[in-house]
């Protein structure tokens, strides 16, 4: 299954972070949904101004980052699979999903190994599915309040150093 045009997986720590210290929206008894919303961006900084910082996230998008610990899933068949679960069910209800969102499915419970003995069985990953289907059914989107501006990183000290004509700004 291809993901859709405007969903963005997180990939880096920063993005993870700002995701997780936003609004826990659903949570069911192995997974939590965490989100973010932003107002898209409007316009250009002023001519001359020096961008100190790097936008997270990008406008018109939806961003979508899956965390599966170690502690919950011991071996990595059963974490891929959670995993490969929790993409697929987002990927499938991406057009219901606001723009402008970046949202974060972390397991938080483990399933138990008694119930499911094989870890990469068919009755594991339909039980996740469940799981997740009932999570996005009753997420009340409307609990999101948008941030003012769109989440923001500084620039590394080597970024900032470099002006967009070439030419090294502030060495003397």
């Amino acid at each position: 299954m291809s993901t859709p045009a405007r969903m963005q997986r997180l990939r880096q720590p920063a993005q993870f972070q700002a995701v997780l210290q936003g609004t826990v929206l659903y949570r069911t008894p192995h997974f939590v949904l965490h989100a973010l919303q932003w107002r898209p961006a409007s316009g250009t900084a002023p001519q001359g101004a020096q961008p100190c910082q790097r936008r997270l996230f990008a406008d018109g998008a939806i961003a979508m980052g899956v965390l599966v610990p170690k502690r919950w899933a011991k071996r990595a068949v059963t974490r891929n699979l959670i995993k490969r679960q929790m993409r697929a069910i987002t990927a499938e209800l991406a057009s219901e999903l606001p723009l402008h969102t970046a949202i974060v499915l972390r397991l938080r419970a483990g399933f138990d190994r008694r119930q499911f003995i094989s870890a990469s069985s068919d009755a594991l990953k339909q039980a996740v599915r469940a799981e997740l289907q009932q999570l996005f059914a009753r997420t009340d989107w409307r609990r999101l309040q948008p941030l003012a501006q769109p989440p923001a990183v500084p620039l590394a000290p080597s970024d900032a150093l470099q002006h967009p004509s070439g030419t090294m700004q502030g060495t003397p």
